[in-house]
């Protein structure tokens, strides 16, 4: 009997020794299997940029075009992976997910830097840019670069600005023509002290509350309206729960394209070059785009909806700006004399003559 066991174990040892060694020969011998789901991605670099607007809206073709033209400089080695719609991040969420790494590029409105650099207010001030052209002059100029320069303090670095236009008021008690009619009404803001102040000045009381959010608290009547460009009106069906839009053009509403300082440090001088070449680029096609887009949606708010239009006129502009007024002198400490002193010269180039 003991004989039997000692055989069998033998044999048992004997063919276990045997489908080691064979399996070791093959496997040591042999590349790894190979996995094509990972053909091209060598050295591959890969960005998230969070964004909480629609794809069809100025910042969201933005973005798209900008992904794209990095890849076709890169030859498909940078890749932008966008994440519109604030699938990612709210705006409220966006800065310090940047910070933290989990995202590398965003795209917040300047109205949203506020905690950053009071700085960022002289583009909040009302009727600051007289036309389209006086806005490219001051976002892209001396005004615009002291202001992305700003980001650095915060270990940011500003990309770029990308437009998306002029603000327009909506609301369920209108219609809005005069300053006095706002008086009274609850309305969506973006989170900025000088917005704040401006609806304040004009006796309205203000909610700062997530883009994402607006929808619902018009439609549940927590406010009776909100300000924002025709695009995002369009873009979020803002016509389908609001009574009235005036074209007042009372305000800017554009973005800052940033990166966190580490991660900028991290790439090599090729891949920054591309992504600063397809930044200009991007931005250069914006100007055109954003205009284009909100010039369009507006005709399609008008096919699709039955709310009541109102357009300001040039006389009922000066007496709206001239009633805001007064936030220029309450905001020169804050937002910095050498600013505004830029922007009263901007402002004066392009005033329109009577």
């Amino acid at each position: 009997m003991k004989r039997i066991s000692l055989s069998l174990l033998l044999t048992c040892l004997g063919l276990a020794l045997i489908v080691y060694l064979g399996y070791h020969n093959l496997f040591s011998q042999a590349e790894p299997p190979y996995d094509d789901d990972q053909e091209g991605l060598s050295g591959q670099i890969v960005f998230k940029f969070s964004h909480v607007v629609a794809e069809n809206t100025p910042k969201g073709q933005a973005a798209a075009k900008f992904a794209e033209l990095v890849a076709q400089k890169s030859k498909g080695q940078i890749q932008i992976v966008v994440f519109p719609n604030g699938s990612l991040y709210s705006d409220i969420e966006e800065i310090n997910a940047l910070k933290d790494g989990q995202v590398q590029i965003i795209a917040p409105s300047t109205s949203k830097l506020g905690d950053l650099s009071p700085k960022w207010g002289v583009l909040d001030l009302p009727f600051a840019f007289e036309n389209h052209e006086a806005m490219q002059s001051g976002i892209h100029g001396e005004i615009g670069q002291a202001l992305l320069d700003s980001l650095q303090e915060d270990g940011l670095i500003g990309l770029a600005h990308w437009s998306n236009g002029f603000k327009q008021i909506t609301t369920n008690k209108g219609p809005i023509k005069e300053p006095a009619d706002i008086a009274g009404q609850k309305l969506r803001i973006m989170p900025s002290e000088v917005i704040r102040e401006q609806f304040h000045l004009l006796g309205a009381a203000t909610v700062e509350e997530s883009f994402n959010s607006t929808y619902n608290l018009i439609e549940t009547g927590q406010v009776d309206g909100e300000e924002n460009t025709i695009s995002n009106i369009y873009s979020r069906k803002f016509y389908n729960v609001q009574k009235h839009l005036t074209i007042s053009n009372h305000g800017y509403l554009g973005y800052a394209v940033m990166m966190d300082q580490k991660a900028w440090n991290q790439q090599t001088e090729s891949t920054q070059q591309i992504l600063l070449e397809a930044m200009e680029e991007t931005t250069d096609w914006n100007d055109q785009n954003a205009s284009k887009i909100n010039e369009e949606q507006l005709e399609l708010i008008k096919q699709k909806s039955d709310i009541q239009i109102y357009e300001l006129t040039a006389a009922e502009k000066q007496q709206w700006a001239e009633k805001m007024a007064p936030l220029y002198e309450q905001f020169r400490e804050t937002i910095g004399a050498a600013l505004l002193e830029d922007l009263d010269k901007l402002q004066e180039s392009y005033e329109e003559k009577p």
